[in-house]
């Protein structure tokens, strides 16, 4: 087998998650008085946290600490209300995690979403996947592109980068992956251009689960 462990990114990769947090983003903007963005907007707007996405949606945010803050907490509590309304997994996610484990492979989640949505998403969205590790945004470990949350991750699995996928479907992931030593895998099913992942250091794209698994099992 190729690879002895991958990790996933979460929000466009296993998970369409996108008009969840577009509803919810553009309702603090509202309650601010503020533009909305349209979910299409979105798709280049999230990825590197909450914070990040109100610094883009919301430029105000970007000089004012206590203004992102506000954001950052008003989101949250929104998000809390209806992050399952309409996120769910993408078509032959749950097939391609089951012929993992079968063989059996490690496998965790990589997320700069919160720490406690992440697993709350994966613990709702795709119960029985047993996966070794699961981690969102925490204040302790810098968020992706920092490689910090993959090392930990084959740390505890006693693994080498090398012989770990690490698959995304943003510049953000494929950065991650570059940094830490894995191979970098992109999806095109996701929320970025299939140019931006090779631009960034994809070694390989896949445009349904169904290739990426027989990729990453052959």
């Amino acid at each position: 087998m190729r690879f002895q462990a991958a990790i996933f990114d979460l929000d466009g990769t296993l998970l369409d998650t996108l008009e969840d947090i577009g509803t919810a983003a553009n309702a603090v903007l509202t309650r601010f008085e503020q533009p909305n963005h349209t979910m299409e907007a979105y798709k280049t707007l999230v990825g590197d946290g909450v914070a990040v996405l109100f610094q883009r949606a919301w430029p105000e945010t970007r000089d004012s600490v206590p203004l992102l803050n506000q954001a950052v907490h008003t989101f949250e509590s929104i998000y809390a209300e209806q992050w399952n309304k309409r996120s769910k997994p993408y078509d032959g996610i749950e097939i391609l995690l089951k012929r993992l484990l079968s063989r059996p492979m490690t496998m965790g989640v990589l997320s700069n979403k919160p720490d406690r949505f992440t697993k709350q998403c994966v613990d709702y969205f795709l119960p029985g996947i047993a996966f070794s590790s699961i981690a969102g945004q925490k204040p302790d470990v810098p968020r992706k592109p920092d490689p910090a949350g993959v090392h930990r991750m084959a740390a505890e699995w006693k693994l080498r980068t090398e012989n770990i996928a690490y698959i995304g479907d943003t510049n953000t992931d494929m950065e991650t992956a570059v940094a830490a030593g894995c191979c970098a895998i992109g999806v095109s099913w996701g929320f970025r251009a299939v140019e931006e992942l090779r631009r960034t250091g994809a070694q390989q794209i896949f445009h349904t689960p169904s290739e990426l698994g027989d990729f990453l099992l052959s």
